[in-house]
């Protein structure tokens, strides 16, 4: 019979495909518009691929939950990595899921340590994550960085500290005996996966699950609530790939056209679905330079945790 980690990756599994299917998600991928190189398709292949590796990590979290002490082996870095070859096995779209992968990972553990007598609640998650990603070592540190090497994320520049391109980055950390957390410390201030990690997923259960559930008592639609979430977000939060891409000033501007667009109505309005729909094709524009990919990782956390807390479409 099908366990607890079954459900869990099942859950986590169609979290990413709510999120990628929701349109007209502004300057992403969705299911009526593709970039050039990077389809939707990709993303349903991406999520299928790493369903196995999000059971695998719900049950090592189940396995270690009892017996976690400082130096317990939750090896979340080896998952991560793994998570990230199957993703390139299949699909030949780049780079889909890195962002989400480095989100749900950790929150599979996290509900994986909920016993089995216990309900999948949004707040016994959020409490095991503060265990999870504060017992993790170099090892998963430099397992990370080997799987964001592989999945080579756009908009990557040098960074003063461990850059992810200098091949001694990886000898430092393991010679500072740095943890991932250690690591996230340090790129936080420049990238809001990290942020997440640093400060108690906050971005996933304080702005984009209340607001989620808001709009799904509000609507009743799924696709209504998932792209008002990712506005709500992109409004509060300067997208750190289009950061990279093309300067803060630029994450600033879209994030500034999300607060405008939400204002008129967002998708719950048709003045606001005719702006939703208009700052999408001023997104997709030749090259997504302003494509909100880090948004997007973010609303499909916030949906893992919705969906892990019961909710079904």
């Amino acid at each position: 019979m099908p366990g607890r980690h079954d459900e869990i990756a099942s859950a986590l599994q169609l979290a990413l495909l709510l999120e990628v299917s929701a349109y007209p998600k502004p300057g992403n991928v969705h299911r009526t518009r593709n970039f050039e190189n990077t389809r939707f398709e990709h993303f349903l292949a991406s999520a299928a691929a790493l369903a196995p590796h999000l059971r695998l990590a719900a049950l090592r979290g189940n396995r270690i939950a009892e017996r976690l002490t400082h130096n317990a082996e939750l090896k979340i870095g080896e998952r991560i990595k793994r998570a990230v070859e199957a993703c390139s096995q299949w699909q030949h779209g780049g780079n889909t899921s890195l962002g989400a992968i480095l989100l749900l990972t950790p929150i599979a553990y996290a509900a994986g340590m909920i016993p089995h007598r216990e309900a999948l609640t949004a707040r016994q998650v959020r409490r095991n994550l503060r265990k999870v990603v504060t017992h993790t070592t170099s090892g998963d540190a430099v397992n990370t960085y080997l799987a964001i090497l592989q999945a080579s994320p756009g908009g990557i520049g040098e960074v003063p500290e461990l850059d992810i391109k200098d091949e001694n980055s990886v000898i430092e950390i393991r010679r500072r005996d740095l943890s991932l957390l250690d690591v996230f410390r340090i790129s936080a201030n420049y990238d809001t996966i990290s942020w997440e990690w640093v400060n108690d997923f906050s971005v996933t259960f304080d702005i984009g699950l209340p607001f989620l559930m808001r709009e799904l008592r509000a609507t009743g639609d799924i696709n209504t609530a998932v792209v008002d979430t990712y506005l709500k977000i992109l409004s509060k939060i300067p997208d750190t790939l289009i950061a990279r891409k093309q300067g803060m000033n630029s994450a600033k501007a879209v994030s500034l056209r999300a607060r405008r667009v939400l204002g008129t109505g967002g998708m719950r309005t048709a003045r606001g679905r005719r702006a939703v729909e208009q700052m999408d094709k001023v997104l997709q524009r030749s090259g997504h330079p302003t494509n909100p990919g880090t948004t997007a990782d973010l609303t499909a956390s916030a949906l893992s945790v919705l969906i892990l807390d019961g909710y079904r479409p």
